[in-house]
């Protein structure tokens, strides 16, 4: 199970903003703080609507029967955590893989380029695809003008009866321009529960369906956030590892640390990182507070990012996710010529390498001033990754409490739009 180590902040320091934490941790299991209508997503791994689960997988294998594409079209939460399970445990490199059984995922909806629109329409190219639009209210520029496109060309390519069987929506239960319209035209819908924000609703069919038609183990997925649910809610006080963390946040916060940076060893990681980001800044970013989260990939970010963060302003603090390759890796060879200067590597796997590398960038950054928390999740797999899904949104709502913020809201993400509106001549706007 997944183990975190905080000793880089002193017991003492712990100890203090436990009592905020455990505050938080209440809120959370009675929902009854700031914010507590979209606070479902805390008892999701056990009262999930287990009949719509098992029509979703249906749904999953009929796509990858008649698709060799799935176009997922959504922004923020409605793509962010889909995308960071797949490329975790199957590969950055998933789309293309010679001899999978299953479809390329692609996603559209979460940006208003149209050069990449072009270049993703290109790459489906003459290939059979179906449309899953994820959206609330359906009315979100960035997806909508997305799922218009798309779903013209479904229709030209398939008739408009054919791609109706190629459109999935996940949408609000019964209201919202995306509910009216798949109930209009007969799409297959899946339900975005009213209590489960965007941020916190990858374990929902929002990112359950694009990660069952890659092909995981969504059970795994599930049976691992239930494990860590039950920690979060019976573990006491720092033996939580959910409260630790926060904790541990927030002393660093109020020692001055203003900025958290997740580092990885595992390229796979990128998008769980960007996953993150959104989570902890869309929940903590608000009243002139919150720790400013940022992400890295070691050991490339070394290499660019290294003389930063082991010399430049001493505000921030890094968190290091551990896990083990459930490969076994590749082993360096000796050379007989040693011409490069490596066969003191001979016989290592490149991963007993890369854990050299954690320990030697964390005793580094450490002395140069740096605390370093690490997050331990043992292996590389559904279940694990189920289980740090939901410590960190567990996490992320009590830090938000202890921070005296509504971690379930987003009021600044309208401005951009409202302005947007109006440059584009809206009516109304």
């Amino acid at each position: 199970m997944l183990r975190i180590d905080t000793s880089a902040v002193s017991a003492a320091k712990l100890e203090a903003l436990l009592p905020r934490t455990l505050e938080g941790h209440k809120k959370l299991q009675a929902k009854s703080g700031a914010g507590a209508e979209y606070t479902d997503w805390v008892t999701l791994p056990d009262d999930y609507d287990k009949d719509e689960y098992k029509r979703l997988l249906g749904a999953a294998e009929r796509i990858a029967g008649q698709s060799e594409v799935l176009v997922v079209v959504g922004i923020g939460g409605s793509y962010l955590g889909s995308r960071a399970v797949i490329d975790y445990l199957l590969s950055p490199y998933y789309n293309g893989t010679a001899g999978k059984k299953t479809p390329d995922i692609l996603f559209a909806g979460c940006n208003l380029s149209g050069d990449a629109l072009q270049k993703l329409t290109d790459r489906i190219g003459d290939r059979d695809f179906t449309i899953n639009i994820i959206s609330k209210s359906g009315g979100t520029t960035e997806p909508a003008v997305a799922f218009r496109y798309f779903r013209a060309l479904a229709e030209k390519k398939y008739g408009k009866d054919g791609a109706r069987k190629r459109i999935i929506a996940t949408t609000d239960k019964a209201r919202g321009i995306l509910k009216t319209l798949s109930d209009g035209e007969g799409y297959e819908t899946f339900v975005i529960p009213d209590g489960v924000g965007g941020r916190y609703s990858v374990l929902t069919p929002v990112g359950l369906l694009p990660i069952a038609a890659a092909g995981i183990d969504t059970d795994a997925l599930i049976s691992g956030a239930y494990t860590m649910m039950e920690a979060c809610k019976t573990a006491k006080g720092l033996e939580n590892p959910a409260l630790a963390y926060a904790a541990a946040r927030g002393a660093l916060y109020e020692s001055g640390k203003k900025i958290e940076v997740l580092a990885s060893f595992d390229p796979d990681f990128v998008y769980m990182g960007e996953w993150w980001k959104q989570l902890y800044g869309e929940s903590e970013g608000k009243e002139g507070k919150g720790l400013f989260p940022a992400s890295v990939s070691y050991t490339a970010d070394l290499h660019s990012m290294g003389q930063y963060m082991q010399q430049g302003e001493r505000t921030l603090f890094e968190t290091f996710i551990r896990t083990k390759s459930p490969t076994g890796g590749i082993t360096v060879e000796a050379d007989p010529q040693n011409a490069d200067g490596l066969n003191f590597l001979a016989g290592k796997s490149i991963d007993e390498i890369n854990d050299a590398a954690y320990e030697g960038t964390k005793k580094a950054h450490t002395d140069g001033g740096v605390p370093c928390l690490t997050v331990d999740l043992g292996c590389k797999c559904a279940k694990c990754a189920g289980e740090l899904i939901y410590f960190f949104e567990y996490a992320c709502g009590v830090s938000g409490y202890t921070l005296g913020v509504n971690p379930f809201d987003q009021p600044g993400v309208e401005a951009y739009k409202k302005n947007m509106f109006e440059l584009l001549g809206k009516p109304g706007a």
